[in-house]
């Protein structure tokens, strides 16, 4: 049996995580500050610590990848089930969820990925060796077509599980688009990502097959209220009322599903991901009154219109009709919150000279019928915002709550 080896428990920055993809140079704020801080909440899925080669616990009421102090990088990956045993699936959940255990601890998976019988493939793909754990999150999610009667799940389906309406304006590719899993990877070293979804990959290969992925970097938004609100592609402040993952109460309230109409759901909660196009080169071209009139705050510092900081309290019917925040704010849909934690993305170029830029949005709420739904409603019929963006990929998935212990596993509860 070969020895598994472990990263150190307090290893020293590394320079990928500092670099990133591309050699973009992305200074990270607590080590620029010279200094590690962190936020004692005594919860195991929040995790606000910033040291960014620390590992978050896997184990929890709540999946981690949530409510945790958003990372760096992100690797998402929907999946399709190829199998048709439901005890195949079953196993490959099992075999997921020890390998997630391994990663996020910033061990190897299985045996390791040297030492082994050289005759067979190793149980590790490797390039994660010596580096640190980066704070890699592991998050599992169920989509609706999972339930279409092939393992038995059928009558499983959670109500609030619905099958998103087309929206004004979307242009959604089939192929960006859907999925029966999905595994959410994020992490403070765009390698640990990779590495972790690659090996997921591996381990359910003739199983499952990869529909589509997105790769995201520079998170816009965050969940942690003393950070700095991060800025998207273009060049503003996002998220600034993010639910906070210290805020318990309203985590319960908008976030956390309380199970009501599928038990197995209790602790879990609803993602909404939307690959988003920003046409970058128009916003470019635009005059920043007007840039700063579509979203209702100002570029420098955020603050709402007619206010001098960025938290302070806005003051809607001093926006235009159609500004971003105006109509995205919950006083303008009943009250709807979610939980954001989306990524920017550039994918090369578009064939016409122009990038394939964009934000990778990633909702979290406890019933998307009460959250995303309403206010992307309102988004699509109205937004200002629209003459600059474009929907081109959507997935809804049922999220189930944490994996309590090293005897239990992702879905056990569903599959029961």
């Amino acid at each position: 049996m070969t020895t598994v080896r472990e990263t150190s428990e307090n290893p020293s920055p590394s320079r990928r995580a500092v670099i990133g993809w591309g050699g973009a140079g992305l200074a990270l704020g607590a080590a620029a500050a010279g200094g590690v801080t962190a936020a004692v909440t005594g919860r195991e899925d929040v995790a606000t610590v910033a040291d960014t080669g620390s590992a978050v616990p896997f184990h929890g009421p709540h999946q981690a990848g949530i409510a945790t102090a958003v990372q760096d990088r992100l690797h998402f990956a929907a999946f399709d089930v190829k199998t048709k045993d439901r005890a195949e699936l079953i196993q490959l959940l099992k075999d997921w969820t020890r390998a997630a255990e391994r990663m996020t601890a910033g061990r190897e998976v299985g045996e390791g990925a040297y030492g082994g019988l050289p005759e067979a493939p190793p149980d590790d793909t490797g390039e994660a060796l010596g580096l640190k754990p980066s704070r890699l999150t592991l998050t599992i999610g169920f989509g609706p077509s999972l339930f279409d009667g092939r393992f038995g799940l059928a009558d499983r389906r959670p109500a609030a599980l619905v099958d998103l309406p087309k929206f004004p304006h979307d242009n959604l590719d089939p192929a960006r688009s859907d999925g029966d899993l999905c595994i959410q990877a994020c992490a403070d070293d765009p390698q640990i990502a990779v590495h972790a979804i690659r090996n997921l990959a591996r381990i359910g290969f003739g199983k499952v097959a990869v529909r589509w992925s997105q790769l995201g970097f520079g998170k816009t938004s965050s969940t942690t209220p003393d950070a700095q609100t991060p800025r998207n592609l273009f060049g503003f402040k996002d998220g600034t009322r993010n639910i906070a993952g210290t805020e318990t109460d309203r985590l319960d309230k908008f976030v956390w599903a309380a199970g009501k109409d599928a038990a197995w759901m209790d602790g879990g909660s609803y993602l909404v991901a939307r690959r988003i196009r920003m046409h970058i080169e128009t916003w470019d071209r635009t005059p920043l009154a007007e840039q700063e009139d579509i979203f209702g705050r100002d570029k420098r510092e955020g603050a709402p219109v007619g206010k001098a900081r960025e938290h302070d309290e806005p003051f809607l019917k001093a926006m235009k009709p159609d500004s971003h925040v105006r109509l995205a704010h919950p006083d303008s849909n009943g009250g709807a919150t979610i939980l954001r934690r989306g990524y920017s993305f550039t994918d090369g170029t578009d064939g016409l000279g122009r990038l394939e830029s964009g934000l990778f949005f990633l909702a979290y709420q406890r019933d998307v019928r009460t959250g995303f739904i309403p206010v992307q409603t309102s988004l699509a019929r109205n937004d200002a915002l629209n003459e600059y963006t474009q929907h081109v990929g959507s997935a809804i998935f049922a999220i189930p709550p944490g994996v309590r212990n090293t005897d239990d596993w992702w879905g056990r509860e569903l599959f029961a």
